[in-house]
């Protein structure tokens, strides 16, 4: 199988946040990620799942990597824990920054207008899926 029949794996939406996130998959700081579980749903695909492979598409829609998960687990935003945090290679180094960071996505015009509710909001109950994966290939 090569990168082109794998699906697609997009970090946030084309712009700044997604070229710095992609740079991270590349360089090996971001080992994890985080979506919502409502985003699954809303897009009809199916959950992740460790063995899931996928090429992550960079700002210009080109596929750059394979990445493979390692791991994925549903919990609430509340249990979200500090090592996960690190290893979105962000530069988060506690919890309650890492979750700031991504309210302030999760809050954005651009993310509430996917979503189509200008008023949406997470909460600590809010399900979120906290994906580990591995860089299996950098592509040309």
């Amino acid at each position: 199988m090569t990168a082109t029949d794998l699906p697609e794996f997009q970090f946030a939406f084309p712009g700044p946040l997604r070229d710095a996130l992609v740079a991270a998959v590349l360089d090996g700081t971001k080992t994890t990620t985080t979506a919502l579980a409502q985003d699954y749903e809303l897009d009809g695909e199916p959950m992740p799942a460790a063995g899931y492979r996928a090429a992550v598409i960079d700002s210009a829609g080109r596929p750059v990597a394979v990445i493979e998960m390692t791991r994925v687990d549903v919990l609430p935003l509340g249990d979200v824990d500090v090592q996960h945090a690190r290893d979105e290679g962000e530069g988060h180094d506690t919890v309650a920054a890492w979750r700031a960071g991504h309210e302030e996505f999760w809050n954005s015009p651009d993310y509430r207008g996917w979503l189509g509710d200008p008023e949406f909001t997470v909460d600590d109950t809010t399900l979120a899926v906290l994906q580990r994966f591995r860089l299996v290939e950098t592509l040309p």
